[in-house]
């Protein structure tokens, strides 16, 4: 159970350091990786899982968090994703809450502090491999650290990979659940600390180890594989297990592992706690889901609805082989790589097989070294590493069920680990095995630590706002339509319209069936006033999807338009079929029978808004306008007064309210709301108009003359206030000449 460092350890060319100080260095490391995201903006997905999230915002109950996904929707909706990680939320609540709203700084702090610890703990989790357990704690403490698992975590802390897990704030799901794998993990270890045979251990750290798991899942649902990383620790290093040796036995010499040599009383007891506390989360896990698992689309994983069983078993294994090139070479980096990213392989004569193949012989070769070598230290140490590569990989494998992307950068945080692990042994067994060349491969090891602390410290800068993160992607997904839609959404939300249609149309030449491109895109000919071909993209948008809602709303604002009023009608009804709490539509319902002089039906559309929504302020001013238009000013002034309750500051029902009170004579009221409107903005031309009106009929005429002047300096092409004021001026001059 006890081993000692290996003897190929003292050939790593790093120095020797002690625990503390080998944590801190590794710390700095990473510190100085990443440190140039902590003012960056929130960014892609941060936008649905933190701005748009309202079990962030301290009013929320904190109960809410328990019943909801990631993203803030109920788990039990069929829209929902079922990624359950209220733990995760509650951080980004604390950070909201220490921070006094939405300021991305301490938000990205804490991913780089996580980060920086998880890189520190990763050389006691590395240790433990590399080296075995120690019985005396105090010597564990005062002894230096194995090099080999100091160099593993310094390649760990500056893998440009980890920068979307440390740079987008999201990743923190990743990371938190990174790090209670690894207190999981090292508390397993802990229940063997003071014994000397495996049967001796502490039930007590084995339960605080699954207590861990629970709260690593809680973080995100790959903190589960946790426990299959215990279990191999369990079966190759505290039992010394020779799986070669085994195997052998069995199949060779056809020898029956009969006489407990391997199969020990305490082995066992610990694999069946593993077992029931797997079992037990994982059945928790599945009832929280609720409705079953996620239904995801072919656009999310294409490689998952392949009909051909061999076509879909070659495309995951060539998934596989990306993943494995990310790892090796991590200097292509997108944030999103589906729709089209990784076009499927279709045929045995695609060339990209080669790849596959190619990772298959070195995961063959890793395999039979891990496992025939006659040291038992390289054994050891390549057989962990390939066991951290592979099975915090597993949840994203589709093995088991099917998964919401082709490739996720995030989900390579703890493999990295593994990868780490074996490329430090190479490191090692090459100083080892070429003693002369020592100061050469010293020099290439720095320079790939160099090179990767630079990639990191770029690809960070690429992750502070979505303009560069979003065109980054151009170079290295340029047939992912997703690309092109996030790179033509920033454009338009940045007002380049121009710009921004060019990215939507390519997005849609890309992926002709992608909805969300063809009504972003028809928004913008709308606003345009290119109407019909806004209103033939958003056809086509409805039809590919039934049930976009805002697909159908755009439609039938594009048909009001184009005077196409009973197509209109029936978009608006359809958009509300399919969202049945949804505002905007209403309010855009009303706009249309306002148009139709449906006044009742109007009306009841924009109460609808504010019942759904109740700070709707354009619902609130269209009632109070259309019944001052109609002449039921009482009816107007009470639903006027009713919003202020709402919308104490909104300029704008002050000056419907004011205008229909003024109408009904009562001047005094009428001026207090005119010049409440102005004093929150009082650069409106049309208010400083209408209060002169009021002034001009309530006979205070030099208050009229002072805002008329006022008015037409604002807009001197203001409709009615030029005739209004030449109106007052000669009334003036007659009030003089009576005084004269």
């Amino acid at each position: 159970m006890v081993h000692s460092e290996p003897y190929w350890d003292h050939h790593v060319p790093l120095p020797k350091l002690g625990s503390v100080h080998s944590r801190l260095f590794v710390a700095l490391v990473a510190l100085v990786c990443f440190i140039n995201s902590y003012d960056g903006d929130f960014v892609f997905d941060d936008s649905e899982a933190i701005i748009n999230n309202k079990d962030l915002n301290p009013a929320t109950p904190l109960n809410n968090i328990w019943k909801n996904d990631f993203w803030g929707s109920n788990l039990s909706s069929n829209s929902s994703h079922k990624s359950y990680r209220p733990l995760t939320v509650l951080t980004f609540r604390l950070n909201y809450l220490l921070a006094g709203g939405l300021h991305p700084v301490g938000f990205h702090m804490l991913n780089i502090g996580l980060h920086c610890i998880i890189s520190a703990l990763m050389i006691d989790v590395f240790a433990i491999l590399i080296g075995g357990l120690a019985c005396d704690e105090k010597a564990t403490r005062l002894a230096h650290v194995p090099k080999a698992s100091l160099l593993a975590a310094l390649f760990f802390a500056v893998h440009p990979v980890h920068t979307e897990s440390v740079a987008g704030i999201v990743g923190r799901a990743d990371l938190l659940c990174a790090l209670f794998f690894q207190l999981s993990f090292l508390s397993y270890c802990r229940a063997f600390q003071g014994g000397d045979k495996s049967d001796s251990f502490s039930v007590s750290w084995i339960v605080i180890s699954l207590l861990l798991c629970a709260v690593a899942m809680l973080c995100k649902e790959q903190g589960i594989t946790v426990l299959g990383v215990n279990a191999a620790f369990d079966i190759l290093m505290i039992c010394n297990l020779n799986i070669y040796e085994l195997t052998h036995r069995l199949l060779v010499r056809r020898k029956a592992v009969g006489d407990g040599e391997w199969i020990r009383k305490g082995l066992l007891v610990r694999l069946a706690l593993l077992l029931f506390g797997g079992s037990l989360l994982l059945y928790a896990r599945w009832r929280i889901m609720g409705t079953g698992p996620p239904a995801f689309t072919e656009v999310d994983n294409p490689a998952s609805f392949a009909e051909n069983v061999f076509l879909r078993i070659v495309n995951y294994n060539y998934y596989y082989s990306l993943n494995a090139w990310l790892l090796l070479c991590p200097w292509w980096l997108c944030f999103d790589w589906s729709m089209g990213c990784v076009p499927l392989i279709k045929s045995a004569s695609d060339w990209r097989i080669v790849w596959l193949l190619l990772l298959w012989a070195c995961l063959i070769g890793l395999i039979r070294q891990a496992l025939c070598s006659p040291d038992s230290s390289k054994r050891r140490t390549l057989t962990f590493g390939l066991v951290l590569l592979v099975i915090p990989f597993i949840p994203a494998s589709n093995l088991f069920f099917r998964v919401g992307f082709v490739i996720a950068e995030r989900v390579l945080y703890l493999s990295t680990a593994g990868f780490c692990l074996i490329l430090a042994y190479a490191v090692a067994y090459c100083c080892c095995c070429w003693r002369r060349h020592k100061k050469l491969l010293q020099a290439a090891m720095l320079a790939l630590l160099g090179m990767n602390v630079v990639r990191c410290a770029l690809r960070s800068q690429q992750w502070r706002t979505e303009q560069s993160l979003f065109t980054s992607a151009l170079s290295v997904c340029p047939l992912n339509a997703k690309v092109h839609y996030n790179v033509g959404k920033n454009l338009a939300d940045r007002g380049n319209q121009s710009a921004a249609i060019r990215y939507y149309r390519e997005a849609v030449r890309l992926h002709p069936k992608y909805v969300h491109a063809m009504n972003n895109l028809g928004n913008i000919l709308k606003e345009r006033n290119e109407l019909q071909e806004a209103e033939e993209l958003l056809s086509t948008a409805v039809y590919i999807q039934p049930d976009f809602a805002a697909a159908w709303m755009n439609l039938g604002i594009v048909q009001n338009s184009l005077k196409k009023f009973e197509e209109a009608e029936q978009s608006y009804w359809n958009a509300i079929k399919f969202r049945k709490k949804y505002p905007d539509c209403y309010y855009n319902l009303g706009r249309l029978y306002a148009d139709l002089n449906r006044h009742v039906d109007a009306l009841n559309a924009w109460r609808n808004a504010t019942m759904l929504k109740p700070d709707h302020s354009l619902a609130w001013n269209n009632m109070v306008i259309l019944l001052d238009n109609t002449g039921n000013l009482a009816q107007a002034e009470l639903i006027g007064k009713e919003a202020l309750k709402i919308l104490p500051k909104d300029h704008t029902i002050m000056f419907s309210l004011a205008n229909v009170l003024g109408k009904q004579q009562k001047y005094k009221e009428s001026e207090g709301f005119f010049l409440n409107a102005l004093k929150i903005n009082p650069n409106a031309a049309s208010c400083h108009g209408n209060l002169a009106v009021l002034y001009h009929r309530w006979g205070k005429l030099d208050f009229a003359k002072k805002h008329y002047e006022l008015s037409l300096k604002l807009d001197p092409s203001a409709p009615g206030t030029n005739e209004n004021y030449n109106m007052l001026k000669r009334k003036l001059e007659q009030r003089q000449k009576t005084a004269g």
